[in-house]
């Protein structure tokens, strides 16, 4: 049951700051053999980025800090990490902001090296056996409690959400746990996986979450005892994935009246990633991509608000330039040019990918028309693309006995119709280009 608030309580306003997956010091090991600058440049970027939660905590006076999990990157925590870390709190400490931090499945506690003796009295690193409480104050009065747990493996698969209940005690009440919360994301291991409503029955007023790295506000309380559930996202992003993309950084949360009031995320990152399309359609020559491709570059340096940008480029559409970046080579070669063009300066736009996902300017009307052995493929084509149960065979055939033709893992294909239609789309424009149905 909810807990009451004193009249105090209701009267103070503070905020405090919620950092999750800093992953100190992460060592870009793909990024390395193809640009080791790039990758010096990303592993300092895990540290800058504390350095800025650091900083916005002084900036904004906050009462404490909390930290969700896999605060480095592996059980083996890198001896730089660990001492910036613990350096970085200890200006805290030294400004009168508390610290809490938990462990996750990235730097479980029982199987992780810790070369920090001893830690400032404002820091409190919370254990594996029991939830720890740790009560904040300000100016001598009690204005939250925050009560967490850290891992001890890497996998843990028990409900830890489970565990937490509302304790006595005035202020505001916070949850810190690494977990995934069902829904919240896609793609991420199921580690002390738990449900809005296991949180919501604890009544805290906020949960500060970690393990997904986007930053999701899974719900808004609406008053003391029905908590909101939050997301900070990690700190600094660590590959092209969909989900490293966009500003990383933590949340400021905003307490007034004894419930919080609104989560403010705040940038704190130095090198972005970005994935930028760029349709063939109307480019005459391999010159003009450049250019376009260069563009896209600087547009994605304007978007990172100062910082560095890693850069994928998918090139979609359909036109006459798909037939030169098929020839071998042509796509690895102006990769590399566009990576020579990027130089090794300080704020840098670095081509991480050119995918070439281009087709060709064959005009399907005009091939429907011609009443040839090409219109009749593409008939045939477009029937099968519109039949899921013959899709569903043509997979059960390539799984059986044409796997090892094609350059892909076709067993990936059996029983997945959309993407059986995709490659259908992609071997129909191949063999109408191999045909010269465009020819006139």
């Amino acid at each position: 049951m909810a807990g009451s608030a004193s009249d105090s309580d209701h009267t103070r306003s503070f905020c405090f700051v919620h950092a999750a997956d800093l992953h100190l010091d992460t060592p870009f090991s793909g990024i390395h053999e193809s640009a080791p600058f790039v990758a010096e440049a990303l592993r300092e970027a895990s540290l800058a980025a504390l350095d800025a939660i650091v900083a916005l905590a002084l900036e904004r006076d906050a009462a404490f800090l909390v930290v969700a999990g896999d605060v480095y990157d592996g059980p083996e925590r890198g001896l730089r990490a660990q001492l910036r870390f613990r350096d970085g709190l200890a200006r805290l400490a030294d400004a009168g902001i508390a610290s809490v931090v938990v462990h996750g499945n990235h730097d479980p506690i029982a199987s992780g090296w810790s070369a920090v003796g001893s830690w400032p009295d404002a820091v409190t690193v919370l254990g594996h056996e029991t939830v720890g409480l740790v009560s904040i104050e300000r100016d001598g009065e009690q204005i939250a409690t925050v009560q967490g747990i850290s891992y001890a493996t890497r996998a843990v698969a028990e409900n830890l959400a489970r565990r937490f209940s509302r304790p006595d005690g005035p202020g505001l009440h916070v949850g810190l746990l690494h977990c995934n919360v069902e829904g919240a994301a896609e793609g991420y291991a199921d580690y002390s996986p738990c449900t809005l409503d296991d949180l919501r029955s604890t009544h805290l007023d906020y949960w500060a979450l970690g393990h997904v790295h986007q930053h999701r506000v899974l719900a808004e309380g609406t008053g003391p005892g029905d908590p909101w559930v939050v997301y900070p996202g990690n700190s600094q992003a660590r590959s092209p994935r969909p989900s490293e993309r966009g500003a990383k950084g933590a949340v400021v949360v905003h307490v007034a009246g004894g419930r919080v009031t609104r989560v403010e995320h705040v940038a704190c990152d130095a090198v972005r990633f970005a994935e930028r399309a760029c349709a063939i359609d109307g480019i005459a020559s391999l010159d003009d991509l450049e250019d376009r491709l260069s563009a896209l570059g600087e547009e994605a340096l304007e978007a990172a608000a100062g910082r560095s940008v890693v850069v994928r480029a998918r090139l979609v559409g359909r036109g006459g330039l798909h037939g030169e970046l098929a020839r071998p080579g042509v796509t690895d070669g102006l990769l590399a040019h566009l990576r020579d063009a990027a130089g090794h300066a300080a704020r840098f736009c670095w081509w991480d990918a050119l995918v070439d996902e281009s087709r060709s300017g064959t005009d399907l009307d005009a091939v429907r028309a011609r009443g040839d052995f090409s219109s009749d493929l593409l008939a045939l084509a477009e029937s099968l693309a519109g039949d899921d149960a013959a899709l569903d065979a043509l997979g059960s055939e390539l799984v059986g006995g044409v796997p090892r033709l094609l350059a892909r893992d076709v067993h990936a294909l059996a029983g997945d119709t959309d993407a059986l239609r995709a490659l259908l789309e992609e071997a129909t424009h191949l063999a109408l280009d191999e045909l010269g149905a465009g020819e006139q």
